[in-house]
């Protein structure tokens, strides 16, 4: 374990109430780096859990990896149960067991190709494997999703040696409605093939942090803006940022950078900061759930 001596993490400015949000729009928040959890339509969608105060490999305490600047806004305990978790890729800050091992092991986890042996491992039975295309639908208590997995450049591997891993975002669909979460990414084109003007793209989750100097990895907040207008995303809010110091830029510049690049339109970018409460303006939405070509 590193000592840093900067203390317990302090928590963030703003806490959300998952418990007052309605079945009936989608709601959510960004409860630090990647972790978002949002009630779609009802269904609780759960993204990238991380609740450590440390990331990377070890046994608590003694974890070898970055510490928090800020603490979640919530803690699993403090969530409702969610209805399935959604893992992008094995990375440390995006696959922490410690956290997982906090959730019931019958909840439908939907994680990147050659991923499931590390959950299977901790007893998770409901374990979904997705490649760049697939998709499932998923039943739950409050009705169907449909998670595809969607390209992203980005790699997967957890340690050194295991490259075969895969690495995803995803296209999330209800009720006629689509959220993207893009996990984690660098420029690339293949987001441009969700843009539907008939369809289009609710709620676009992007990261926005570590490009300085990993820009080879991570889009740096200019792109990710980028990204989400080639999609045809009608609104934003980023991930990836204000958690974790994984790279040279200050903690509080992508945010500023976001911002600037959305001053034209800031009714478009819903929340910055962890913590703050986001709720998508929805349009009139088709009967039948979308369906999109394989990316």
């Amino acid at each position: 374990m590193i000592c840093d001596g900067r203390g317990k993490p302090p928590p963030p400015a703003a806490r959300p109430d998952p418990a007052r949000w309605s079945d009936a729009a989608i709601t959510g928040s960004c409860l630090g780096h990647s972790t978002v959890f949002l009630n779609f339509l009802g269904v609780r969608v759960l993204t990238d859990p991380v609740f450590s105060e440390r990331v990377g490999p070890g046994i608590p305490p003694f974890i070898l990896g970055p510490k928090r600047y800020v603490a979640p806004a919530l803690g699993p305990k403090d969530l409702p149960a969610p209805d399935v978790i959604v893992l992008s890729h094995a990375h440390f800050d995006h696959l922490d067991v410690w956290s997982l091992r906090k959730f019931d092991r019958a909840t439908p986890v939907v994680t990147a190709r050659a991923t499931a042996d590390l959950l299977h491992r901790r007893g998770f039975r409901r374990v979904h494997e997705l490649d760049w295309g697939q998709s499932i639908a998923l039943e739950t208590r409050a009705g169907t999703i449909r998670l595809t997995g969607l390209e992203v450049a980005h790699w997967g591997a957890r340690m050194m040696r295991d490259e075969h891993r895969g690495y995803n975002g995803y296209l999330l669909e209800r009720g006629g409605h689509a959220v993207c979460f893009a996990g984690d990414t660098a420029y690339t084109p293949a987001f441009a093939r969700l843009n539907d003007p008939r369809r289009p793209v609710d709620l676009m989750l992007m990261p926005i942090g570590a490009y300085d100097p990993w820009i080879r990895a991570h889009c740096s907040p200019e792109q990710a803006a980028a990204m989400a207008r080639a999609a045809g995303a009608r609104t934003f809010v980023p991930i990836h940022h204000e958690t974790f110091k994984l790279s040279a830029e200050a903690m509080d510049e992508p945010a500023a950078r976001l911002r600037a690049a959305f001053a034209a339109e800031p009714h478009r970018l819903l929340a910055v900061s962890v913590g703050e409460t986001f709720r998508v303006p929805l349009r009139s939405a088709r009967k039948e759930p979308a369906r999109r070509e394989a990316m």
